[in-house]
């Protein structure tokens, strides 16, 4: 039988129960009040009169991290961040198509170690991006994007040119913010710059909605009417919009600090550099590939190439990587990659991966011991679950590590033999070039001469930008880059497009360096009309053109396995003459001026120096100079 004292007392629960709605209720108002911004606006006011605008502190930022360069087209998105940085001493440079300025500071980033900048408006302006900025995140290239995008209170309510930006930059970029207060732009940016070059390098995004670059009088008069609200409900949606206003603007002009983040670049640890130095010390036949991440910073080129003449073994460099030992260093070895590596017991893979340009990992033999460094454990690893394993894999930087491996071995040496075995083979492969450089062609010009005379002409201050596929992977066999930093090509992405705004960036990174472009036909189509670009702002780059009329690599392999040559044929173009048009230079090379094509190349050079983009249409025949390379 219950007992009275153990039935619950009903009075209590009345007031129990009011209190807790009431605390639920204050608890909802608070939150709201905090989404609404008014407690921040109790502490930070907005400055009405002020006519100011967040374009200026995009500049601020962009400045206070040392950003000479920002490239874009133009629209109303994002004309005040434009504004803003031309003021700022900041050079901007528009172009004729958006991902062209990506590829432009995808080349700043890779040739300064910095960041470089680009900035388009919405919607078709972000996605003609795309490609650029997918081939800068496989590059490993510190890109940052500044997008506009439609208001923030106009958010999917079918704003011109609007759509959900941040879903398609997320797959490309390492960092993606959309800011959607003027107060948050500075921190925003701060934090996108350092994740840009962090860890493994890549692009990052940051959408910047035309209410936050916009003045207060100018986003007022297009949120706020400027008639009296009638009625309740118009009171309060003006209060609304007041309020959602004030919110955007206020704090907006309070100092921040505008300079760069500590960055987080992993390290090797000493216990690992130490194993490897003991596996490297015990080998007879060593052999170093360098890539790309080898020159990132910190590590400056010129204390990477003392580190790897002090290490003393043969190497090949591939990427960014490409000329760090100057045209004809004997440990350089530039032929015959594949028989080395069968050939070698240690292999060191110093920022080069295991993806199809080394076969999967199926070049490397079962019996060589494997030692790889790489900023990214996912790329390290790759294919090593198949083809091959690594006897040490270091998460870390590869430059740093070099050295350490360097200062480790120093006093280290190997046997001449070895290294003398890899030249001889490469002297060879050489020989069966120059045999073929001097076989005849059925029309025109054959492209293995004409690139041995571009690299015997090539000046030691040239910068090298490749695009293309066919003419462009003889050229890699053939033409030298003189020192490090001195070659850029798409990467492992092998876009076709990068030629215009690799250059750009080239040429406005090292103005007193010439610019040597190097297009296949194909690939010149991309490029053709920011040579408009190049005249208007009177950057005198070099393009030489290898026209043979036709997507030449992918012919080759088509022709034979499927019997057609259906949409591989292009004509033999004039693109001098369309250059011409556009207000730059051109010239021809046929086969009537075979003797001539060094001096062509001379007066081509002259007419850059004298402040002249030009552009050389080189008529070339065929050749099975390639035959079995890759298209696919």
């Amino acid at each position: 039988m219950e007992t009275p004292a153990a039935a619950a007392p009903t009075g209590d629960f009345f007031p129990s129960f009011l209190l807790l709605g009431f605390a639920t209720l204050v608890a909802a108002l608070l939150g709201a009040a905090h989404r609404l911004g008014l407690f921040y606006q109790l502490m930070h006011k907005v400055d009405k009169a002020s006519i100011r605008h967040g374009g200026e502190n995009v500049a601020a930022v962009l400045r206070a991290h040392g950003v000479r360069f920002l490239f874009t087209l133009v629209g109303g998105h994002i004309s005040p961040l434009l504004v803003a940085c031309e003021k700022l001493g900041i050079r901007v440079v528009d172009t004729r198509h958006e991902v062209t300025a990506v590829f432009a500071a995808d080349a700043v980033a890779r040739l300064t170690g910095t960041v470089g900048v680009a900035a388009v408006t919405a919607g078709p302006g972000l996605t003609n991006t795309v490609t650029a900025v997918k081939n800068a995140q496989i590059a490993q290239s510190p890109v940052l994007l500044l997008g506009g995008a439609a208001s923030t209170l106009m958010q999917n309510r079918g704003a011109l040119q609007a759509i959900d930006q941040m879903s398609l930059f997320r797959p490309l970029c390492k960092f993606c913010a959309s800011v959607q207060r003027v107060r948050e732009i500075i921190p925003t940016l701060r934090a996108a710059m350092a994740a840009a070059q962090s860890g493994t390098p890549g692009p990052v995004f940051v959408e910047l909605p035309i209410d936050v670059l916009y003045p207060y009088f100018m986003v007022q008069k297009e949120m706020v009417s400027a008639k009296p609200p009638k009625g309740l409900v118009g009171q309060v949606v003006s209060w609304y919009l007041e309020n959602y206003l004030a919110n955007l603007f206020a704090g907006a002009w309070e100092p921040q600090p505008e300079g760069p983040l500590p960055l987080d670049i992993p390290q090797a640890s000493p216990q690992q550099v130490q194993r490897c130095v003991e596996i490297l010390s015990r080998a007879k036949r060593p052999l170093v590939l360098l890539g790309s991440q080898a020159l990132l910073p910190p590590t400056p080129s010129d204390k990477l190439r003392v580190a790897v003449e002090t290490l003393g073994v043969p190497c090949f460099l591939g990427g960014m990587a490409r000329g760090l030992l100057g045209r004809s260093h004997p440990l350089h070895i530039r032929q015959n990659r594949s028989a080395a590596l069968k050939k070698a017991d240690v292999v060191v893979l110093a920022g080069t991966v295991c993806d199809f340009r080394l076969s999967y990992g199926r070049v490397l033999s079962r019996s060589s011991k494997i030692i790889i460094v790489n900023r990214n454990r996912k790329e390290m690893l790759m294919n090593s679950d198949m083809f091959w394993k690594p006897q040490e894999a270091v998460q870390g930087d590869v430059g740093s590590f070099v050295v350490k491996l360097a200062q480790g071995l120093q006093g280290q040496t190997w046997a001449s033999d070895w290294a003398e075995e890899l030249r001889q083979a490469g002297r060879q492969k050489e020989q069966t070039f120059r045999e073929k450089a001097s076989m005849p062609v059925a029309e025109h010009l054959n492209p293995v001469r004409v690139l041995q005379l571009v690299e015997e002409t090539l000046p030691d201050d040239s910068i090298l930008v490749v695009d293309g596929g066919d003419f462009v992977g003889t050229a890699a066999h053939l033409v030298q880059p003189r020192g490090p930093l001195r070659w850029l090509d798409p990467g492992a992405f092998g876009t076709l497009g990068v030629g215009a705004g690799f250059a750009l960036g080239a040429k406005l990174c090292q103005p007193d360096a010439e610019v040597w472009c190097l297009f296949g036909d194909g690939a010149f189509g991309y490029s053709l009309i920011e040579f408009d670009t190049f005249v208007r702002h009177k950057i005198p780059v070099m393009a030489l053109i290898g026209n043979d009329a036709g997507w030449t690599q992918i012919s080759r392999e088509q022709v034979p396995c499927l019997g057609s040559n259906v949409a591989c044929g292009l004509a033999y173009t004039g693109y001098h003459k369309a250059a011409m048009g556009l207000g730059a230079q051109g010239l021809l090379l046929s086969r009537e001026s075979e003797d001539q094509v060094v001096k062509v190349l001379r007066d081509a050079q002259q007419q850059c120096q004298d402040g002249h983009p030009v552009v050389v249409n080189i008529l070339i025949g065929r050749t099975d100079f390639r035959d079995g390379s890759i298209a696919v």
